[in-house]
């Protein structure tokens, strides 16, 4: 794992959480 990766990995996970508690909280944004 290079450090390129594992910040792809950690900025793709933020992403997909975002995208699940706008999904889950529509109001909020």
């Amino acid at each position: 794992m290079t450090a390129d990766n594992i910040l792809g990995l950690i900025v793709s996970a933020v992403v997909v959480v975002y995208l699940v508690v706008a999904l889950i909280h529509p109001e909020r944004f």
